[in-house]
């Protein structure tokens, strides 16, 4: 899975936590998931519970509270599919 598809998987991920669809739109490697989209932190624990299933990976605590943006989330993702 290239990085593109793996955005692209993300932004499903994340379509019904955000109510920011214009930043949603127009989704970035620096979209932040708090600041830009407006997700809340509860929401984000779900976002990442829903990674996990979706990626078929472990995200730790330490990862998850680093997991603030479009860019860090695809980076651990990217780290965990490679530790497979």
């Amino acid at each position: 899975m290239n990085k593109e598809e793996l955005i692209a998987k993300l932004k499903e991920i994340i379509k019904p936590y955000t109510t920011n669809t214009e930043a949603y739109d127009n989704l970035t490697e620096k979209t932040d998931f708090i600041n830009d989209l407006n997700i809340n932190s509860a929401n984000l624990v779900d976002i990442v519970l829903d990674i996990e299933e979706a990626f078929d990976v472990v995200i730790d605590n330490t990862d998850m509270e680093r997991m603030l943006d479009v860019k860090t989330a695809v980076e651990i993702i990217e780290t965990k599919l490679a530790a497979k």
